[in-house]
């Protein structure tokens, strides 16, 4: 019986580079390798929390073609249990065609695919009932997903004692908190980037951002920052923690490797210092290969690494 259950956005991931540059118009690259894996909130949570020894199901939608194949394999391999996703005919699998180019910010190339076609309705409730905690990723970029049902979800999640963490994409010029004020209630970690929670409240300033999220109802909130490390917050609590300095191969997936480290703090009742010290961990691990996912450290290594480096974390209370 799996202890996490991640639902949301499943995508197979196919990598182009790393590449010196972009081909010109009518000119053929030749790369060693265009490897095609998991990669979407859902599934790069539930490999990253797999790789910890954390027992864990998916639920999304994938279509019925090759790469549905791509995407249940690899989810299989790395020990996660696919028995909540379901298979469309009417639909494509969600693919990514991802460009790397040496010292350039990545490209995508994207079909959206099955992942139109998730709605909370998928989710079934005894699934819910067998779970420490549910992990939902891609909040806003689902639109079959509905704000109350999910609302009525997390309650549900409550009612039962199941950890809730709500993670979101947020389209290009969204400004949205006011669609957050039905699930934030409920939400007992809400986990946006520094960028995604610009979008959504339109405050430049972490601190303003938390201080938003915080009135519209979350308990915890959890901000990343890229290189400036990471935020959290619980009523008048305070930490800034610090990032670790890697070599950066590939970006993808850092956000999600993160969010997974959390979510391994939850289960383990670390307290919150020590829980973002593993998250920044795995954070920083994702960085370092091709992939969403295979730099991702195990538990020994994140922890043999934690020992190595040091990480700051400062704490502080608000009057």
């Amino acid at each position: 019986m799996a202890k996490v259950g991640c639902a949301g956005i499943l995508v197979a991931d196919t990598f182009c580079g790393p590449m010196k540059r972009l081909p010109q118009a009518g000119e053929l690259l030749a790369l060693d390798q265009m490897p095609s894996k998991a990669g979407g909130c859902a599934a790069n949570v539930a490999i990253d929390l797999a790789k910890q020894g954390i027992t864990v199901d998916v639920c999304g939608c994938v279509g019925g073609d090759a790469s549905a194949e791509v995407l249940l394999k690899s989810l299989s391999s790395a020990g996660v249990d696919c028995g909540q996703i379901r298979r469309l005919g009417t639909h494509p699998t969600s693919k990514t065609v991802i460009l790397l180019v040496e010292g350039e910010d990545r490209r995508f190339i994207h079909v959206f695919g099955a992942n139109a076609a998730f709605d909370i309705g998928q989710i079934r409730r005894d699934w819910i009932d067998s779970l420490k905690v549910f992990y939902f990723g891609g909040l806003l970029c689902l639109p079959g997903v509905s704000m109350e049902q999910l609302a009525e979800l997390l309650g549900y999640c409550r009612g039962r004692g199941v950890t809730t963490v709500v993670d979101v994409v947020v389209p290009q010029n969204q400004q949205a908190v006011g669609q957050l004020e039905l699930i934030l209630p409920y939400t007992d970690y809400f986990m946006p980037n520094d960028d995604e929670a610009r979008r959504l409240t339109g405050v430049a300033e972490p601190e303003g951002q938390i201080e938003a999220f915080l009135r519209y109802g979350a308990k915890t909130v959890v901000i990343t920052c890229g290189a400036g490390g990471a935020i959290a917050a619980t009523g008048r609590h305070r930490w800034q923690a610090d990032a670790y300095g890697v070599e950066t191969v590939d970006p993808s997936g850092s956000g999600d490797a993160f969010a997974a480290g959390f979510v391994a703090g939850i289960l383990r009742q670390w307290d919150m210092t020590d829980t973002l010290r593993y998250a920044a961990a795995l954070g920083a691990s994702a960085v370092t290969a091709v992939g969403t996912t295979d730099g991702v450290f195990t538990t020994q290594q994140a922890q043999a690494f934690i020992e190595q480096h040091p990480l700051m974390v400062n704490h502080s209370e608000r009057q």
